[in-house]
């Protein structure tokens, strides 16, 4: 996935009301950016921090600015970690109508936001006559404690502990469950999930795993320009 033109560069000054940062470019000015990830961002706000942010020109936008990347460092030298949550979907149906995803590839329909269960939407959902249903679950991922570990989630969410029951139900009815965790940095090189910060979604993949569904883990290739999926990694459970 291409951005329409490079990424900006300034540094974070402050990041606020969850949806709102205010940096400064390195052209000296100061402007305030949207915020797309409403989540903790545990580890990437910190006040000086290096960010990369996109700009649109549709006249009503109130911050033409969108906060989509911010540089981190685990000791290691500095990584680009993508922290916009609204482009793992796209990739990750880019890369299976790719065959990039070898996992999932082979269905001859994908669509999306296809809605199942009680009262949800599915991000992907792969159809194949001799292959069946394959319920598809993208989760954009971008914290890491330690050097190489990726992990989910980085606050408490309910939102995706119901999407694990969800993904569980369609497996007890005969279809295939996937849980994509998209990393959207290139230093990672396993998974898992971050048990002590949701205890409640721990337990949760545990069991949708006992009951058969999948989790499968990619990191990605991340640049001022692109970001593109890159390669799959080890999901420890």
């Amino acid at each position: 996935m291409r951005f329409p033109s490079p990424l900006v560069r300034g540094r974070l000054l402050q990041r606020y009301k969850r949806f709102l940062a205010d940096v400064v470019l390195d052209s000296g000015e100061r402007i305030t950016a949207a915020c797309p990830n409403t989540g903790a961002m545990l580890g990437l706000t910190a006040p000086g921090s290096v960010v990369w942010l996109s700009r649109s020109e549709a006249a009503t936008r109130k911050y033409p600015h969108t906060w989509e990347m911010v540089e981190a460092d685990l000791g290691n030298g500095r990584a680009l970690v993508g922290i916009n949550p609204m482009h793992p979907n796209r990739l990750v149906a880019e890369s299976i109508a790719a065959g990039s995803i070898k996992k999932l590839a082979g269905y001859e329909l994908l669509r999306r936001e296809v809605k199942y269960g009680a009262a949800s939407r599915i991000d992907l959902l792969l159809e194949d006559a001799r292959k069946g249903r394959c319920y598809v679950e993208v989760k954009n991922v971008h914290l890491m404690r330690r050097q190489g570990r990726a992990e989910f989630p980085d606050c408490v969410t309910t939102r995706g502990t119901r999407h694990l029951h969800e993904l569980t139900e369609m497996v007890a009815q005969g279809h295939r469950a996937v849980m994509v965790y998209l990393i959207q940095r290139a230093d990672a090189e396993s998974f898992s999930i971050s048990g002590d910060l949701d205890v409640g979604y721990a337990e949760a993949f545990r069991r949708a795993l006992d009951a058969g569904v999948e989790a499968i883990a990619y990191r990605c290739r991340m640049s001022s320009e692109e970001i593109a999926v890159d390669k799959a990694v080890r999901v420890v459970r």
